[in-house]
């Protein structure tokens, strides 16, 4: 009798262990990313190098989709969508660009902040070490429409400096490649464009703090993927987003 009895017992507990790994299977899975196909990002040539990286991370998180960045100066960027170009997201170096196409983008959130430096070549072989000095050397400039450009034009106002530049470039980071390229003797550029190269040096000028370019950015209303340029922007937006922008200098927007 004994024996009989732990044998139903036996046979009680391992029903019961079925049924909790029968459970166990039958439980519903965790629902699958809906996001796919491409997301057009078009973003101001500053964010060039922290967009890739925010790309790449997205992607890996949404595996259906892929990111499409498209980097030029915000003027060029504005006057593209307003024409029509099929973007999905916007990010401007500033705010007067994003209100360009404020019909497209209505919402636009900031999402970053950057500073004005003088960049250089290695050695400085024009002895450069303020702003008053880009007035006697061959000096490169953003071009005064694009943000770069807007702000150099503030900078050197503050600071009672006129300056005749060798050129007018279209975006910061043809700027920079003149400068690199000992092209020139200095430009002035965004903090973040110089962060970890070491083809160039830096001068941080007087009153480059009181001179901050904010970025927004906005997923256009006639995004031809609207969901995922929604997901673009939280993310850009979100603590990944955010991590990646504070890494490469950029400021708190």
């Amino acid at each position: 009798m004994r024996r009989r009895l732990r044998f139903f017992a036996v046979l009680g507990a391992v029903a019961v262990l079925a049924s909790g790994c029968a459970g166990a299977v039958t439980a519903p899975a965790a629902s699958e990313d809906s996001l796919s196909g491409t997301v057009e990002v078009y973003a101001a040539a500053s964010l060039q190098r922290s967009f890739d990286e925010i790309a790449s991370a997205f992607e890996a998180a949404h595996p259906g989709v892929t990111v499409n960045a498209v980097y030029d100066g915000s003027s060029t960027l504005a006057t593209q969508i307003g024409e029509g170009a099929p973007a999905d997201v916007f990010a401007s170096a500033d705010e007067k660009n994003m209100a360009k196409v404020k019909t497209q983008a209505p919402a636009p959130q900031l999402f970053a902040g950057n500073t004005l430096v003088i960049a250089v070549p290695k050695g400085n072989p024009g002895g450069v070490a303020t702003l008053a000095d880009l007035a006697r050397v061959t000096t490169v400039l953003c071009a005064p429409e694009v943000p770069c450009g807007a702000a150099s034009a503030t900078l050197l106002s503050n600071a009672g400096v006129s300056v005749t530049p060798a050129s007018s470039e279209q975006n910061v980071t043809a700027v920079l490649t003149k400068v690199a390229a000992s092209e020139a003797d200095a430009g002035l550029v965004y903090a973040t464009d110089v962060n970890g190269r070491d083809d160039v040096e830096t001068i941080v000028p007087a009153g480059a703090d009181a001179v901050v370019n904010r970025y927004p950015i906005a997923a256009l209303t006639d995004a031809p993927n609207p969901d995922a340029a929604a997901a673009f922007v939280a993310f850009v937006l979100g603590e990944d987003g955010q991590r990646v922008l504070a890494d490469a200098g950029f400021r708190a927007p």
